[in-house]
Order: C-alpha cells, then structure tokens, then sequence
C-alpha cells in the first residue's frame, strides 16, 4: 500500500494516514511477544523478570501517548466534522477506556511478579496481557478500516502530523531509537523510507550509526528465551 493515503492515492492534500498502519503493527507484534516472554521467565527468576517488565512498561507509555495523541487530536476534530459518524468516534473512546481498563488488571500483576519472579503471579499477568491484546486487536482493526479514511477526509495534513509529533514527544529521548526499530521491523523498503525520511538528518546518522546495532541487540536480548519454543 502506498503511504500516501489510506487508499493508496497520491494526493499531497491528504494526510498519509497508512503511516497509523505500520505503527499499528508494532502494538500487534509487541502485545502477542509480551505474554510469551512473561511466561519463557523461569520461577523465580527476578533479574529477567525486571528485564522483561521494564520492556512492558515500555511497551504501556508507547501506547498510551499514542491514544493521548488520538483523544486530544483527533476525535475532537472528527465530532466537529464528521457529525454523522458520532457514533463510530464514540465508540473509539469506549475502546480505549476499555484498554485502558485491561492495562490496569496489567499492572496490578506486574509489580508482584517483578518483585518476585513467581511463576503463579507470572501467568495471572500474562493472562492479563492475553485479555489486553483481545480488547487492542478489536480497537486497531476497526480503527483502521473506518476510522483513517474519515481522518484522511476530514484532517488536513498538519493536523495529522501533529498527531504523530505528539505521540513521540512523549517518548523519552534514549528510547527513540528502540522506537524507530520498532516501526521498521516490519515495514516495507517504502515504508521504512518514509519513515526515516520524516527524521532529522542527525536522527538518519545514528540510527545507522549505532541504532540499527543497538535495536538488533534489544531484540536479540529481549526474545533469545523464545527461540526454543
């Protein structure tokens, strides 16, 4: 798909929403690897269990600045353009209540299990992560088939890009490269060209300096326990 629009369309005017897409893909790879390394953790084993709980707090901030970036820039916008989809933007805020929600039972396991290791505390929080992902999945897919073509009418391109400029404000700084690894992971050469064109020159010069090296050794550290499963 082109990154232009959401239908792929080569129109300047529009904000380039599929960019939502392949960060979608990140939230939909990380919350199905998370339950997985909680229960690869093994009893007891307090050092890799802070590891792997600091990689979901990771994980929570990166999701919530981006539904705060959404509930502060984008619904807003679309109640006040969109008024026959009222409906369909309420239900968007429903849904990340509702993940919000999933996220707290996510918490409420995480500082025992990190505290102890404890197989027991292990799986009640992944069985919490199992629910999370369910309520995410739901949200995600829904908003990219009904939501970004009404973003793509409806918002202008530096309405959009704000949205994508506030989400990563709130990342700290020494995470940022971790971030874009994330994303291009699984983009496409095109995708990932977007992507990289959007950052700084200096941003360019150290992800391929010492970025790209420093993701590949995160995600080696971080899913090594799950190569034999």
């Amino acid at each position: 798909m082109s990154l232009n629009s959401s239908h792929g369309a080569a129109t300047a005017e529009r904000p380039h929403t599929h960019e939502m897409v392949v960060v979608h893909r990140v939230f939909r790879r990380e919350s199905a690897l998370l339950p997985r390394l909680v229960r690869a953790v093994p009893d007891g084993d307090r050092t890799r269990a802070a590891r792997v709980a600091a990689a979901l707090r990771d994980y929570i901030l990166g999701l919530h600045h981006h539904h705060h970036a959404e509930d502060e820039l984008i619904w807003p916008l679309l109640r006040d353009r969109a008024a026959h989809d009222a409906a369909l933007v309420e239900r968007m805020t429903e849904q990340h209540e509702a993940i919000d929600r999933t996220l707290a039972a996510v918490g409420e396991w995480l500082s025992l299990w990190e505290r102890s290791g404890d197989r027991i505390p292990g799986e009640e929080l992944a069985l919490a992560l199992d629910a999370h992902r369910i309520a995410l999945l739901d949200h995600l897919d829904e908003e990219e088939q009904s939501v970004l073509p009404l973003v793509a009418e409806h918002l202008t391109v530096p309405e959009w890009e704000l949205v994508g400029q506030r989400g990563l404000e709130g990342l700290p700084k020494n995470k940022r490269m971790l971030a874009l690894g994330a994303i291009l992971e699984e983009a496409t050469p095109e995708e990932s060209a977007f992507f990289l064109g959007k950052a700084p020159l200096i941003g360019r010069l150290l992800w391929r300096a010492v970025g790209r090296r420093q993701y590949a050794a995160y995600r080696r550290a971080m899913r090594g326990p799950l190569d034999g499963e």
